[in-house]
């Protein structure tokens, strides 16, 4: 495919994906039912965290995790009781477990004692770093420095053993991304969309190999780096937009085609 027609099927793609009918069936959902900015980081935050699978049934859990919370998940992080924690134990989602759910609320807590929020933290670091890579292992590291079971370990990407980070992208774009469509949300001003990475996948690996956007075999951190990079120099200042444009390619089947 030619560049410009590449181009073109990019444009068509993000134009017709990115806007508000996206919303409802997609894990962003899940955040959108917020209205304050502390409640939409956590909600998006835990959405992100177990975003992996069937879109419906993610946004299932992710709805049902809300309500575990009382449906206010700022607060409940927060201030949440010994006795409401352990509420947390009968939850269950695929190899996410009540345990892993209460040592995320309860790292959540400490980033948002430490810091100010989860937010917080990302901008104040990446205006101290300038790079978003570098951001990723220092949250990890934050996130994980409080007692917590090994176990809820593996459902926080390692970008130091070159994972492709998706989940933690993906959430980087709802809060960074800002646009006119209502979608992402654009809340935390301080990064600039230029520094995001796509959140790639298994399926928008293989559909940047078939668009020639990606040479790489393996779906990680690398192949992260090379497909931003060819997305970059269709939009420099906001490649991720393009994250609409894989999804689409296979929503419209372009694999089939």
């Amino acid at each position: 495919m030619e560049r410009e027609e590449l181009r073109d099927l990019l444009e068509h793609l993000h134009d017709k994906y990115n806007r508000a009918e996206f919303i409802e069936p997609d894990p962003i959902s899940v955040p959108h039912a917020f209205a304050a900015k502390e409640d939409r980081e956590i909600a998006g935050f835990f959405a992100a965290t177990i975003a992996w699978g069937n879109r419906k049934a993610i946004v299932k859990s992710a709805r049902r995790m809300m309500q575990y919370m009382d449906d206010a998940p700022a607060d409940f992080v927060r201030h949440a009781s010994a006795e409401e924690l352990a509420r947390l134990r009968t939850y269950v989602h695929r190899t996410f477990n009540g345990q892993d759910f209460t040592d995320f609320v309860l790292a959540i807590r400490r980033i948002a004692e430490r810091f100010g929020g989860i937010g917080d933290f990302f901008e104040s670091r990446y205006e101290a770093e300038g790079d978003m890579a570098r951001v990723l292992s220092e949250f990890r590291r934050e996130f994980f420095a409080c007692e917590h079971d090994a176990h809820c370990e593996k459902h926080l990407s390692s970008i130091d053993k070159g994972a492709a980070c998706k989940r933690l992208n993906m959430y980087l774009r709802w809060f960074v991304r800002r646009d006119d469509r209502g979608v992402d949300f654009g809340l935390w001003r301080k990064i600039p969309m230029s520094a995001l990475y796509l959140p790639l996948d298994v399926h928008s690996g293989n559909m940047g190999r078939a668009l020639g956007l990606l040479r790489r075999k393996q779906s990680d951190w690398k192949a992260t780096a090379e497909i931003t990079a060819s997305l970059r120099e269709f939009d420099p200042e906001d490649p991720v937009r393009y994250d609409f444009s894989l999804f689409g390619a296979g929503i419209d089947g372009f694999l089939k085609a």
